[in-house]
């Protein structure tokens, strides 16, 4: 596998040093932006499957963030530690409104992701296959895997489910299509799991959860999401695969960690789950700025007749009004 001069040195020192104890200490990330604040930061180079691969060969963790338009996607593209961006299908909640993810459609996600890849620029672009996209025949599945890569330019899939999925899982590897799979808790299946819990908290619920994860592992699955599962389980299934895990309320021990953008930012309103830190207040900063605008509206010191505001040539504006007086005066 080709790897950057950054990269070999990293992994170089991931062997010396054993690996994983010393994997937050390590990193094949770009270098920082230059101490000169005029001078812009250089660019990352396009994240691929085998920069992840690398990533988790040198123990650097993965980052992945999720985005839903061309805004969110600039967002998650502004720092060059940012390896995956997931249009995901929580969209439904914190975009559209919805009440749960099933009511997403196919339409719904192409839409959304084809603006997100607009604004995405290197991070790794994966999109969620809706319920229902993948439910009903391995004929079906491939079809809709293939209207979100050629209409809505995403460059691989999420799916979420168990061993019963491996077999779409391989079909789709077969034709070329990246998957990412998605283990423990199931927000599509919430229904049927009587809520959003935690997975694998018993000795058949983990042991399910670990066969589960080596099923998709063969069946070509690049990585895996790994959701609210005891942390010591994270930990176990991350040894025991091959392929990167990442996790979202997993613990800190899985290859990578993904996070809503509007949980990690504060914009969600809703239900706040264990697993999310507030990274920044958004909200707070931008109701307040609707607040101040629409009481400048009303106080009337917005727009500013001097520096807000366009102006005329006084003496077109002269002509103007002597014109609209000679109308004035034929019309009476």
């Amino acid at each position: 596998m080709f790897q950057q001069p950054a990269m070999r040195v990293a992994a170089t020192r991931a062997a010396a040093t054993g690996g994983r104890s010393q994997r937050r200490h390590m990193s094949v990330r770009p270098p920082a932006p230059a101490a000169n604040a005029n001078q812009p930061p250089i660019p990352r180079k396009k994240v691929t499957l085998n920069t992840l691969h690398t990533l988790h060969a040198s123990h650097t963790p993965i980052t992945m963030v999720t985005a839903y338009d061309y805004p969110t996607a600039i967002a998650c593209s502004s720092s060059p530690l940012t390896d995956i961006t997931l249009v995901g299908d929580s969209l439904a909640q914190v975009c559209l409104g919805l009440p749960s993810t099933t009511q997403l459609t196919l339409d719904d996600m192409i839409h959304h992701a084809r603006a997100v890849s607009r604004g995405s620029t290197h991070p790794f672009l994966i999109a969620d296959m809706p319920f229902g996209s993948y439910h009903v025949s391995t004929e079906r599945t491939l079809a809709n895997a293939i209207r979100l890569v050629q209409e809505a330019h995403i460059e691989g899939v999420k799916l979420e489910g168990g061993a019963e999925i491996a077999p779409l899982v391989r079909k789709l590897v077969e034709i070329g299509i990246p998957v990412m799979a998605h283990v423990g808790l199931l927000p599509q299946r919430h229904t049927s799991l009587s809520g959003y819990k935690v997975q694998g908290r018993s000795v058949e619920g983990a042991r399910r959860l670990m066969n589960d994860a080596l099923a998709l592992q063969e069946a070509g699955a690049f990585s895996m999401v790994v959701e609210a599962v005891p942390k010591e389980l994270g930990k176990f299934i991350t040894e025991k695969l091959k392929i990167p895990t990442i996790g979202i309320g997993a613990g800190p021990w899985t290859s990578g960690q993904v996070l809503v953008i509007d949980d990690l930012l504060g914009t969600w309103s809703g239900h706040k789950a264990k697993f999310v830190r507030r990274f920044a207040n958004v909200k707070e900063t931008r109701d307040a700025g609707i607040h101040k605008y629409v009481e400048a509206v009303r106080n009337g010191s917005f727009p500013d007749p001097e520096t807000e505001s366009y102006t005329i040539d006084p003496r077109e504006w002269e002509r103007f009004l002597e014109n609209e007086a000679k109308v004035m005066m034929i019309m009476h």
